[in-house]
């Protein structure tokens, strides 16, 4: 399966609730990157084929292994806020292999054959 998720924490941590922006020393322009950081080296770790755009990481696996890589990423986002917003996109076609570039490279080859 190929699963594409993004996650972002949204208010703040527990820890930190009462206290302005400011003196918790986050920044102003609302940035989640180190949040986002945090989820993508998990998904990294994890051995499994991987690609991180602007918008999603894409997972390639076994559905209990994808699932548990994004518990795992979402677990560590929720460290960063006192919400958790997940958005999933899964394309499940068992036997399959190899899609997280091979869907790209027949894209191109049909871009190429429509240009030719």
């Amino acid at each position: 399966m190929l699963l594409a998720f993004s996650v972002a924490p949204s208010g703040q941590p527990p820890h930190l609730a009462g206290e302005s922006a400011a003196a918790s020393g986050a920044s102003a322009d609302a940035s989640v990157h180190d949040a986002v950081a945090a989820a993508v080296k998990i998904v990294r770790d994890s051995g499994l084929p991987n690609r991180t755009d602007s918008m999603f990481t894409t997972i390639e696996g076994e559905w209990d292994e994808v699932f548990a890589v994004v518990k795992q990423a979402t677990e560590a986002v929720g460290r960063f806020g006192s919400r958790v917003s997940l958005v999933i996109k899964a394309d499940i076609r068992p036997g399959y292999s190899g899609e997280l570039t091979g869907k790209v490279e027949r894209l191109e080859n049909a871009i190429t054959s429509v240009q030719g």
